[in-house]
């Protein structure tokens, strides 16, 4: 067993010198094992955790990085806050805040306010997170957000490889109309948490969650037109491909249903790359992230095998052997052998599809890149 048995360790990522750090590396190269070996086995469950727990912890994030902002930059713009920016101004009904000035709706409700937070027409009497400076500073800060968010969901939630730019104009456009509505929803909320005297530091992070969370809802949706599903994307050209196909055959001197099917043809084509660069890469990343797990599993029972035949061969050497302790610790060594050689074979198996998923990911993306190429 002993002589069968190939000891020889798997090169893997070195860990950090600090021990520190190793640790939490240890603990996150054991847990991306565990969830590849998962998605192995559950793929179509394992894309829907992995969609919505990173965009979950994206969004979630830059709602924090957004209200972060919103706690210091009302204060750069603090010579407007005496400026108030209401629109559109509609009262609601025979409501007054204490001063007399009537409570009001409006998509964009920023009055002027004191230094402690309540509604003022007293100019002198204005703090610095009031007016037109508050407006300018949440917008900025909701837009930092959304600049850092966008290109997170893009290339780690979705993965996607389509156009960015048509992506970044569409979730602009996307951006405006949802502020739109989630203001128009806060403006309902903001009068009356203000005449109920609520602290505006409470304000803000009631209305960075509302806003931010209901943004949130309706981005997953925007997320799905303008990072679609290349497998369903791919599928539902190739359907259109092939009706316009039998229509073209019934009518081959119609030159409109001939241009149209060369039109959908093209954007066959390139929903098949993207599919296909798409697939590649998540197959590459997964097979890149097993090997190195398995190797790690492999090399930590190799080196307990190890051990304990250091241990087995000295208490072998001993004058004094206990017949029965070395029976036990044989039989001890036999298992772990035993594992060393399943281990090996795991390790083994997962570094070939390493190796032929890294190859294979070259191969698309030279295909797609000279496809590409050629229509430009």
């Amino acid at each position: 067993m002993e002589n069968a048995i190939n000891t020889t360790k798997f090169e893997t990522k070195p860990l950090n010198k600090n021990a520190f750090l190793a640790f939490f590396q240890k603990i996150w190269r054991w847990w991306l094992g565990v969830w590849y070996n998962f998605s192995d086995k559950h793929s179509k469950l394992a894309s829907a955790i992995y969609l919505v727990f990173f965009f979950l912890v994206f969004s979630e994030g830059v709602t924090i990085i957004q209200y972060l902002i919103m706690t210091f930059l009302p204060y750069v713009f603090a010579g407007l806050s005496t400026q108030p920016f209401i629109w559109p101004a509609v009262n609601l009904g025979s409501l007054t805040y204490a001063d007399g000035t009537p409570l009001q709706w409006a998509i964009f409700n920023e009055p002027m306010r004191t230094v402690a937070g309540a509604i003022t027409t007293d100019p002198t009497l204005a703090g610095a997170q009031g007016g037109l400076g508050n407006f300018i500073a949440f917008e900025i800060a909701v837009f930092v957000a959304q600049c850092i968010n966008l290109p997170l969901q893009r290339n780690i939630t979705y993965r996607s490889h389509g156009n960015v730019v048509w992506q970044s104009m569409w979730y602009f456009i996307g951006w405006i109309l949802i502020s739109l509505f989630v203001n128009a929803v806060w403006g309902i909320c903001s009068p009356f948490l203000t005449l109920w005297g609520w602290e505006i530091w409470l304000q803000n992070i009631l209305k960075t969650f509302i806003t931010g969370g209901l943004s949130m809802i309706i981005f997953f949706f925007i997320f799905m037109i303008i990072f679609p599903n290349y497998k369903n994307v791919r599928d539902s050209k190739n359907k259109q491909l092939e009706a316009l196909k039998v229509k073209v055959e019934a009518n081959p001197n119609d030159v409109n249903l001939k241009n149209k099917f060369d039109k959908v043809s093209l954007e066959a084509q390139i929903a098949d790359e993207n599919y296909r660069l798409s697939e590649a890469e998540k197959n590459n990343h997964t097979c890149e992230t097993l090997a190195n797990s398995k190797a790690i599993a492999a090399n930590a029972i190799i080196d307990k095998y190890l051990k304990e035949l250091n241990i087995l061969g000295a208490e072998k050497a001993k004058s004094d052997n206990n017949l029965d302790s070395i029976k036990n610790k044989e039989k001890k060594v036999t298992l772990l052998g035993e594992k060393v050689i399943k281990a090996d074979e795991l390790a083994n198996k997962a570094l070939q599809n390493k190796i032929s998923a890294s190859e294979d990911y070259t191969k698309v993306s030279e295909e797609v890149k000279k496809l590409r190429a050629s229509r430009a």
